[in-house]
């Protein structure tokens, strides 16, 4: 599949059509560009197979020269569509403006689809420069009266024009884009909500470098081997690679980073140490230093309520939250608060556990924040006889990825087939063609696993291409998954917790979802979802991990090959519910953390510090938990798109779980159940209301209890 490029002769059409009828206006630059596009890849069609992006090909230099050149295109067809003299349609109008910025697409998806794994300061330099001319560029998009003008015809004529569902979605889309764009507002007002904008473009990307370099930067280097009392042999041979890679050679490093994080506050006996670690990440971004993302995120909270205030809403939240299936932050507030209480008993149950725990032990000290990963695993150990460090050698990464093939093969019959000569923008990356259930090719599916310090951390789904038919032929997908596992040492390979094992489940789902796309229009394919109901695939996908069927086939462990024993999974399925209180107790307070930011009334600065105490004391958080992001380091909602929808992922929880019922009703590979599901949930993406699709595929709207019920909370 080729990528859709213009040829150095159509923008020259395009930019006389927008500036001048005097061609020899446009000669100079026309000529200018071509110099430039000679060597850069983003100016021919992409010949590599499927139309990946030729990566080895693509210069850093490259990129700015195909923003400026993406840009400007962009700029002349939409200008090309405000001028248009005939009578505004859907077809030349809101159709036009679906397939303009078909060359920034293309730069976009490559660039900031590297921008998260493959990271450094040239790259970072790039996005400071050419974040803000994007936002500017969708500024100036929004705010063009002529192009707006036409949009609002069309959209007065909406009853009449026989559209397709997904039409009518479009249609609603694009004209409330405007409106939420500020094309309504004088031209005063136009002028500061573009400057907002620009300041929350550069501030959140200020946010985003320094967590990055607060994560990074952190490192314990541990120098006795007595101080490595309690953890794995694979967490201790990962730690020594770390220190020689850090030029620490003969020593151990750990770091911020949850695959060095994680293991050592769950099995370190060494108290002191977990708690340097667990303040090493849990104050990042918090250190009133030049990297202190206190004052940013206030700044930031602040500019929102501005911008919503300006556009006619009451909160930042009102205006996000316009757009998501909850609809309004009360609802939001209404599902928190009603989960709360039930999680917040528990974890004050789970901690009296631990208390008595180290009571019973000798221990002379109160239990802490950083203490709460190690007894709770001893607690598991003690209450289910399941050591987490047991499971691990059953979980491979290399076998926990063909159980995801055998589960998603299963249930819609596809297959995939490994490639190891397609092109792929780092060696860790491995890239497999899906199949479906007829032969027929579907689309790429790219995976990256291995932690490495140009990553940001966490994991999660993206594109380099959506799938859409908008010209005819069918689009296929280029979609990839980005994780952040240890990598093997040695002739060992990686092993996997159960907990980062069924993340690659998740992140599976998001895949899916891309993969199995079947949409008409390409801003609606895929992921192209509400916040508060995109997670929920990726949820669902989760459960199947866990069922025996399933984990006989691919559970096996590395060294003998013997199948993870049943005794092992019923403990596994046993301990499921255990220490749901800290889980749920530690998201939600996240979740509340970020809408209460987001509905501030007020565009006064706060104390970010004393604001989030205030707010934990408020909900009653007990000590010995922090928020699963506190303010400093929660780059979800300061730069990564979440603002006012953490909650999202409790949210389309209640559809996981509802889901789940009817799979366990139906069967856990019901060829009926998982086709429903697959068309009215997979391949719909956002061309119509998702609640609507919900219901189409379980016949009715999800309830809170069954998610209640599976973590534990109703007191049962």
């Amino acid at each position: 599949m080729k990528t859709r490029v213009l040829a150095p002769i159509a923008l020259a059409i395009a930019l006389a059509g927008c500036q001048s009828d005097n061609a020899s206006q446009v000669q100079t630059p026309i000529a200018a560009e071509q110099n430039i596009m000679k060597e850069n890849p983003f100016f021919s069609d992409f010949t590599t197979p499927y139309g990946i992006p030729p990566f080895e090909k693509i210069k850093k230099s490259h990129y700015l020269p195909a923003f400026e050149h993406g840009i400007k295109l962009n700029r002349a067809e939409i200008q090309a569509i405000a001028n248009n003299n005939a009578a505004p349609t859907f077809e030349n109008t809101i159709e036009a403006m679906e397939k303009a910025g078909d060359f920034l697409n293309t730069v976009e998806n490559v660039f900031f689809g590297l921008t998260g794994s493959m990271s450094d300061t040239e790259m970072r330099a790039i996005e400071k420069e050419i974040s803000p001319k994007l936002s500017a560029l969708s500024d100036d998009i929004s705010l063009n009266p002529a192009l707006f003008a036409r949009v609002k015809e069309v959209y007065q004529q909406r009853d009449k024009l026989n559209l397709r569902a997904d039409q009518k979605t479009l249609l609603e889309t694009t004209y409330k884009g405007f409106i939420r764009g500020g094309a309504n507002l004088n031209e005063a007002d136009k002028a500061s909500f573009r400057q907002l904008n620009e300041k929350i473009s550069a501030l959140s990307l200020k946010f985003g470098e320094n967590l990055l370099h607060e994560t990074n930067s952190f490192e314990m280097v541990i120098d006795n081997k007595a101080d490595l009392a309690g953890l794995p042999e694979d967490i201790i041979a990962a730690a020594a690679v770390t220190a020689t890679e850090r030029g620490h050679d003969g020593k151990w490093v750990f770091t911020t980073h949850r695959p060095s994080k994680n293991p050592f506050l769950t099995y370190s006996t060494n108290r002191k140490l977990r708690e340097t670690i667990y303040k090493g990440y849990t104050e990042r971004g918090n250190n009133n230093d030049a990297y202190d993302n206190k004052n940013i995120a206030s700044e930031l909270a602040s500019l929102r309520y501005q911008r919503a205030s300006l556009l006619g809403y009451k909160t930042h939240a009102h205006f996000v939250l316009e757009n998501a299936t909850a609809k309004t932050p009360e609802n939001v507030f209404k599902l928190l608060d009603k989960v709360w209480p039930a999680a917040l008993k528990q974890a004050k149950a789970e901690a009296a556990d631990m208390q008595k725990m180290i009571d019973a032990e000798g221990g002379n000290f109160k239990l802490a924040a950083w203490d709460w990963w190690y007894y709770a695993e001893k607690i598991r150990k003690a209450r289910y006889d399941l050591d987490a460090a047991a499971t691990k050698p059953y979980f491979s990464l290399e076998a926990t990825l063909k159980g995801v093939f055998y589960t998603a093969e299963k249930l819609w019959g596809v297959t995939f087939k490994e490639r190891n000569d397609l092109p792929k923008y780092h060696e860790d990356v491995r890239t497999f063609e899906m199949y479906d259930k007829d032969g027929s090719y579907v689309g790429i599916f790219m995976t990256d696993h291995f932690v490495r310090e140009s990553k940001r951390g966490g994991a999660w789904m993206s594109s380099f291409r959506k799938q859409y038919r908008m010209y005819g032929e069918d689009v296929t997908p280029i979609i990839y998954n980005v994780l952040n596992y240890p990598r093997p040492v040695g002739d060992k390979p990686t092993l996997l917790t159960f907990d980062q094992a069924s993340t690659l489940f998740h992140e599976f789902g998001h895949a899916i979802q891309g993969l199995l796309s079947d949409g008409y229009y390409r801003s609606q394919t895929g992921t192209a979802l509400p916040r508060d109901y995109v997670e929920y695939p990726s949820q669902v996908m989760e459960n199947w991990m866990a069922e025996p069927e399933v984990l006989a086939n691919f559970a096996r462990h590395y060294q003998t090959g013997e199948v993870i024993p049943m005794e092992l999974v019923e403990k596994i399925q046993a301990a499921g519910k255990f220490n749901q209180g800290f889980g749920t107790t530690e998201y939600l307070a996240a979740a509340l953390l970020d809408m209460n930011w987001h509905t501030l009334e007020t565009a006064e600065l706060q104390d970010a510090a004393k604001f989030e105490k205030d707010i934990m004391a408020k909900i009653g958080l007990i000590d010995t938990i922090a928020p699963r992001y506190r303010t400093g380091y929660f780059s979800h909602i300061f730069d990564g798109g979440y603002s006012s929808g953490y909650y999202g992922y409790l949210w389309s929880n209640t559809y996981d779980a509802d889901t789940w019922l009817a799979f366990k009703e139906n069967g856990i590979f019901d060829h009926t159940t998982a086709e429903l599901y697959r068309k009215h949930v997979l391949e719909t993406g956002g061309k119509e209301d998702p609640a609507m699709m919900y219901r189409r595929f379980r016949g009715q709207d999800p309830k809170v209890e069954p998610l209640l019920e599976r973590r534990g909370l109703t007191g049962k």
